[in-house]
């Protein structure tokens, strides 16, 4: 089987810097992207773990190949509007 899993917007040492000024507010770059995210919040990283378990479980998800699995908040689904 050939799976993969797409991230969204995860927080992180490198992307904490852009996405938060120096008062922990939202950065504009920060409020565009959550402005365009369903679930309102950045992702854990427990939830890309949890994606990547059930891929590697064969027996819920054996006959899954071939796809790419977007964990993004909904991001690649709003039209941002």
């Amino acid at each position: 089987r050939v799976n993969g899993i797409a991230p969204g917007f995860f927080l992180n040492d490198r992307s904490r810097k852009i996405m938060f000024g120096e008062d922990g507010s939202y950065t504009e770059r920060a409020q565009n992207i959550l402005r365009q995210t369903p679930a309102k919040r950045f992702g854990e990283a427990e939830e890309l773990i949890g994606c990547m378990n059930w891929l590697i479980d064969e027996k819920n998800a054996g006959f899954v190949t071939g796809i790419t699995v977007p964990v993004a908040g909904g991001f690649l689904s709003s039209p941002g509007v």
